[in-house]
């Protein structure tokens, strides 16, 4: 059985089908610059296909989940699912024979190469028995499939690239048909094209992508030309699906629509240009409201009385307290020996917190003045040069970071102080020491994370110099660099 799939008319106004059957056997390779009616073409072919076979389509923006409505399509919105559910996911879309378009909006670059590295193989891992025919729509393949080095790691770019070629070689025999669209030839693996035997090359301009393009076409490199001419929607088309000689074919209508459309030119609105100053810049100087801390409620009554029946109510011998003053002191002394100390930068504040018994053990303090979870704080707020007034000047700051973990406290304090006292923001070099990471990435995450919490408002100039305000403080650092 075989179906012909109606793509639109060639220059004399015939007909141009795609032989679904032998589309399944040989692939498809689909080219275009951005806006040239790569995805008009595809969505021609989907809609025409539809009742015939089972598609599946990863769509990097999203513009094929109207597909969902009238054709059947289940449609899946990756950013709610880690890796392991989308593979599992793609296996059951095998098994049931399910059409559905997996939609990578909302996901970072690395995270769509994850996604679909995972999907794709759980598509070719399928089980024997639902090696059932389906057609593999990959949308922007230069994305998964990257001719060079792409701006991920190299896991990722490598498990990606891996399920493409798997797809379009080795898929066949499992009933996936690889059909991939690309804005630029020269961007796409070479590996990952070569497998396609079916071309629909719509306009370029760059002479790279046009030779390209050409040299799959069998055409002569001064009949490159004509692709760049091509109109919108256009595209010459080869391969053993479509004809046997270059044909150029017009692509027809659709029936569903993209949910971002072309750009179209209306009118700008009227408003009074004086006025519009004050518009765009009102609330500019507000500070956002601190956010209100909920109390936690009181215990039941029956678990106060059972805390008090199992209070150990023997008398302990009393033991002489050292002098509050000298201890405090003795205490900030250590603290500021263990921060001075280069190799305690990296180490966490467990192992610190052994360093810090052993030196109090050295000055003549035998029981250890803090527990484990208080020396994290004073170790954090020691980090940003705070060694004194913890419970007392600095109490304001503290009790306003109290739902912050305590090894991000040293970075709060850190521009903390540096708000208070009127000087330039603390750079991102100054952040990772403080939070006893080198890496400048993690600290501009525990920026991030505090100002998350609306206990930073972080604003960031066109010079790119930071300035940072405390709104449950009032306190403004200076503008400085980020680095």
């Amino acid at each position: 059985m075989t179906f012909q799939v109606d793509m639109g008319e060639d220059r004399t106004g015939k007909s141009v089908p795609i032989d679904l059957e032998e589309l399944l056997a040989t692939r498809l390779l689909v080219q275009g610059n951005s806006g040239s009616g790569k995805s008009h073409l595809l969505r021609r072919l989907l809609e025409r296909s539809a009742s015939q076979v089972q598609q599946i389509i990863i769509d990097p923006e999203g513009d094929f989940v109207t597909l969902a409505g009238p054709h059947g399509h289940v449609a899946i919105e990756a950013v709610q699912y880690s890796a392991p559910e989308v593979l599992r996911f793609a296996s059951r879309c095998r098994e049931h024979r399910t059409s559905v378009v997996l939609s990578l909006e909302g996901l970072e670059m690395e995270g769509q190469m994850r996604c679909a590295a995972a999907f794709l193989s759980g598509l070719f891992d399928a089980p024997r028995e639902h090696w059932f025919p389906a057609l593999v729509v990959v949308d922007e393949a230069q994305i998964f499939a990257p001719a060079s080095g792409a701006d991920v790691s190299e896991e990722v770019r490598r498990a990606s690239l891996s399920a493409m070629t798997n797809l379009m070689s080795r898929g066949r025999k499992r009933g996936l048909a690889g059909i991939i669209a690309t804005q630029r030839l020269a961007k796409l693996s070479k590996n990952v094209a070569a497998e396609a035997s079916n071309f629909l090359m719509g306009r370029t301009f760059l002479d790279i992508d046009m030779a390209r393009a050409a040299d799959l076409l069998g055409m002569e490199r001064r009949q490159a030309e004509a692709i760049r001419d091509l109109e919108r929607g256009s595209f010459l088309a080869l391969g053993p699906a479509i004809c046997r000689r270059p044909i150029a074919v017009k692509i027809g209508p659709v029936e569903t629509s993209a949910r971002s459309g072309s750009p179209i030119l209306s009118p700008l609105p009227q408003a009074p240009a004086g006025d519009m100053k004050q518009f765009l810049l009102a609330g500019f100087d507000e500070v956002p409201p601190r956010p209100v801390k909920a109390s936690p409620p009181p215990p039941a009554v029956e678990t106060v009385l059972d805390q008090i029946g199992h209070v150990d109510l023997t008398p302990t011998p009393e033991i002489e307290a050292p002098d509050p003053a000298l201890l405090n002191q003795l205490v900030s002394d250590v603290l500021r020996a263990i921060v001075e100390d280069p190799y305690s930068t990296a180490r966490p504040a467990a192992i610190l917190f052994q360093d810090f018994q052993v030196r109090c053990r050295m000055v003549g303090v035998q029981a250890p003045p803090l527990a484990p979870s208080a020396f994290a704080r004073r170790l954090a707020a020691a980090r940003a040069g705070i060694f004194d007034g913890l419970d007392e000047e600095w109490a304001v700051a503290i009790d306003a970071a109290t739902d912050l973990p305590d090894d991000m406290l040293g970075a709060f304090l850190l521009v903390a102080r540096a708000a208070r006292e009127g000087e330039a923001c603390p750079t991102d070099e100054d952040i990772a020491r403080t939070y006893g990471t080198s890496s400048l990435g993690r600290a501009r995450r525990v920026m991030n994370y505090i100002e998350s919490r609306n206990l930073f408002v972080i604003r960031i100039d066109l010079a790119g110099k930071r300035s940072v305000t405390i709104p449950a403080l009032g306190w403004t650092t200076r503008s400085t660099e980020t680095v």
